[in-house]
């Protein structure tokens, strides 16, 4: 690093400082910092999840705590209070460690409570985004995204300003956490980062006049059964410019909405079967992880989970276990369903 005003040395002006250690603004200083913090969480008696990096698990008899880091941000529940404040204290006693009482914001998420449950949006973060996009004021559209397919990228001219696209874009994709509505006009989007139209751009903003119309849209998180239920479907060659098709799957708990994702496939589909049946392998490996993240939370999932899909020659291809001469392209996504159905992880139904 370059060394601080008065420790320069006349006779080596060009000389810079060897640090011994790491300190705050380094490349690597939040990786060093997680490393030390998790070790002392580690010492006081939590462990790893397996399924996610992210998440510590403190368990003796009865008792669960679980700590969910961020950087320096930290969210933490568990089942006794007391337990809790004692890990805490612990903590306080090496770092500078400031309690903000019960969670109503994590992550630029607003966390509401009701009676009943807990409501997820980020209402204040799309205000501060259709401020960047000088769109506070604007009136608002019923649907995030046209019906037409669009236009060809390469006959339209070219936006004026990629950067404020690509600013725009990125910030509707961190919408995207509590805002499933909007997942697949802004993956639309977000395809053409590199190179964005002004018709692009005209789309980009009425997805942010939808966003204007709905700003206190979010998920609720509800009461209720603990079964995981996950539903797929996918679009196939929906892209004009390069026939590729969009995958799209969701995953409930109950009856809250917990994970759902919409991506283009990185390789062109011959067939609206074998673009269903890559839609539904992405599904069956979130719920693989899923299920080991319940579980690790002490939701058993005792049954297999249920993946609907509405392609019958799908399904007969992932339960017949005859192999077909002209799928042997798609050989891996095929054994990998039917594995996790023979051993009893998923049931697939139309």
């Amino acid at each position: 690093m370059k060394q601080p005003p008065g420790f320069i040395d006349s006779n080596h002006p060009t000389h810079v400082c060897k640090l011994q250690k790491s300190i705050y603004g380094l490349k690597q200083a939040p990786r060093q910092w997680f490393q030390k913090l998790t070790s002392h969480l580690q010492h006081f008696g939590f462990r790893f999840s397996r399924s996610d990096p992210s998440l510590l698990i403190f368990q003796q008899n009865s008792i669960q705590i679980f700590f969910l880091i961020y950087v320096d941000d930290i969210l933490v529940t568990g089942n006794d209070q007391p337990m809790i404040q004692s890990r805490l204290h612990q903590l306080k006693s090496t770092f500078a460690l400031k309690q903000l009482g019960p969670v109503s914001l994590f992550l630029g998420i607003q966390i509401s409570k009701t009676d009943s449950d807990y409501f997820l949006h980020q209402t204040h973060y799309a205000e501060q985004l259709l401020q960047t996009a000088k769109l506070e004021e604007c009136s608002s559209t019923p649907t995030p995204i046209t019906p037409s397919k669009g236009t060809s990228e390469n006959s339209k001219q070219l936006f004026s300003d990629p950067t404020l696209y690509r600013k725009l874009a990125g910030s509707l994709q961190y919408l995207t956490i509590t805002r499933p509505d909007i997942a697949f006009a802004t993956n639309r989007l977000c395809q053409h980062m590199h190179k964005p139209t002004e018709q692009h751009f005209k789309s980009l903003k009425r997805l942010l006049r939808y966003v204007k119309g709905t700003i206190n849209y979010g998920l609720p998180l509800t009461r209720g059964n603990l079964q995981l239920t996950s539903y797929t479907d996918d679009d196939w060659a929906s892209d004009s410019d390069d026939r590729k098709s969009i995958s799209g799957f969701c995953t409930f708990l109950g009856d809250t909405l917990i994970s759902w994702t919409v991506k283009k496939q990185p390789t062109v589909a011959r067939s609206s079967t074998e673009a269903e049946y890559r839609a539904l392998a992405a599904a069956t490996t979130e719920v693989l992880w899923l299920r080991r993240l319940v579980e690790e939370l002490h939701i058993p999932q005792n049954s297999p989970t249920k993946i609907y899909c509405d392609n019958t020659s799908a399904i007969s291809l992932a339960k017949n276990p005859v192999f077909h001469a002209r799928t042997k392209h798609i050989e891996i996504d095929h054994h990998f369903i039917r594995q996790h159905l023979n051993s009893g992880s998923i049931t697939i139904h139309i």
